[in-house]
């Protein structure tokens, strides 16, 4: 009874434009104060939160994907990938995606990554002939990949919440990553081919050839970038905070001494948007944090793990039932929150089923990442929409085609621990 009304509380408050992260502390500091509890230990698990060395990785994470839209770096990764697969038919819808993964790998972000390609890439493939609606769709599906592959802002706080080792999470985001840029990657090429837009005109090998290495040195300084972070990180060079840190630092001197694209006058701006950005994603982990001390002392995680134990003793039907919440609550709930929030709920009870919790953390993670892209709070819908200068109801229909894509690997990512765990083990 209690959960249901905290979860109609919330939709009540969505509906209304209530911001994310204060209705999630309107509800936990209301329902502290209807139980008779003292509304401080709300408030202290609240600064309590944000008190933690692996959580300031999310600011400069922010941060260094501002720097690298900015200074130019987007740019040379989408000449990169277009120059590797542009020549085929539906290859520049791919080259998009091809973008978002290498993007992917220095932003920590879904809604920067689509924001950094959608900008190039939409126009460019509106250009070519592709409906406007479905470039969209493509590029804020694609988006998505900012949250999977390392490194990943939800990952992170996965691993907090969880106390499981932030390295190792992002090891396990690599393949899913790879494996749902490859499926969007085809499912644009047999788009174009079914439908018929895209004309390219063929290149010989030496053409191709050249104009990767000249793509490739052009884009040498952004594609570093991503070794030196995971390297230094999965060397034990420096923790995946220090990384962040790193990330800004090598960010800076690119884009303001080597590419010089980023002009010293423009830095203000880039960090007090990095700085908003920052504190509304904050706002929302440390009011999540409240929520879920209420949701425990109100004994909600040991109700539902009764509940589901009487349900069913099968780890795959615990798995589908868990992808089915997820779904629906990705398509209402901010990704930070809700794993704030069900992550402690459902990893114990995971853990029980024989679940492995880094296998565990990639299923939420791959799972509520799709809710980016899911109406009525998909934050890469509204950057894509924006992008493309079309409204909302025009996305939906061929967002459909790259859903059920997604749905598709949210159940391989389910189902096979091995394409989470294979460089782990």
């Amino acid at each position: 009874m209690l959960l249901a009304q905290i979860i109609i509380g919330l939709l009540v408050l969505l509906a209304i434009t209530v911001p994310v992260g204060v209705a999630i502390g309107t509800l936990s500091f209301v329902g502290l104060w209807a139980r008779g509890l003292p509304l401080i230990s709300a408030s202290q698990t609240v600064f309590e939160s944000l008190d933690s060395f692996s959580l300031m990785a999310v600011p400069f994470y922010i941060l260094a994907g501002s720097i690298m839209q900015a200074g130019g770096i987007s740019q040379r990764l989408v000449n990169l990938a277009n120059a590797l697969i542009g020549w085929l038919r539906g290859g520049l819808g791919g080259a998009a995606v091809l973008t978002s993964m290498l993007f992917s790998t220095i932003s920590g972000s879904s809604s920067a990554t689509t924001a950094a390609v959608g900008s190039t890439t939409i126009p460019a493939m509106v250009k070519k002939g592709y409906p406007r609606n479905y470039a969209a769709a493509l590029v804020a599906s694609s988006g998505e990949l900012g949250v999977i592959i390392p490194p990943s802002l939800p990952i992170i706080i996965y691993g907090l919440v969880m106390n499981q080792s932030i390295a190792t999470l992002f090891i396990a985001g690599i393949l899913p990553g790879i494996m749902i840029g490859i499926s969007l990657i085809l499912t644009s090429i047999v788009t174009a081919y079914v439908r018929g837009f895209d004309d390219v005109t063929s290149v010989g090998l030496y053409e191709w050839a050249s104009g990767v290495a000249k793509a490739a040195w052009d884009a040498i300084l952004a594609l570093l970038m991503p070794i030196i972070i995971l390297g230094g990180i999965y060397s034990g060079a420096f923790t995946p905070t220090e990384a962040a840190v790193v990330a800004v630092a090598y960010g800076l001197v690119v884009s303001l001494v080597i590419y010089r694209e980023l002009r010293w006058r423009y830095l203000g701006e880039v960090f007090v948007r990095s700085a908003l950005i920052s504190a509304g994603i904050l706002l929302i982990v440390a009011f999540a944090s409240a929520l879920g001390f209420f949701l425990t002392i109100s004994q909600i995680p040991q109700q539902i793990g009764a509940w589901l134990g009487a349900l069913t003793d099968s780890p795959i039907v615990f798995l589908l039932i868990v992808n089915i919440l997820l779904f629906v609550v990705g398509m209402f709930m901010e990704t930070l929150a809700a794993i704030i929030i069900l992550a402690p709920i459902l990893g114990p009870i995971a853990y029980q089923y024989g679940i492995d919790p880094i296998h565990f953390g990639m299923v939420m993670v791959v799972n509520l990442a799709v809710g980016m892209v899911t109406p009525p709070v998909g934050v890469n819908l509204f950057i894509a929409c924006e992008v493309a200068g079309i409204r909302l109801d025009q996305i939906i229909r061929p967002l459909l085609l790259f859903l059920a894509v997604l749905v598709v690997n949210i159940l391989i990512v389910a189902y096979v621990p091995a394409i989470s765990l294979f460089f782990i083990r």
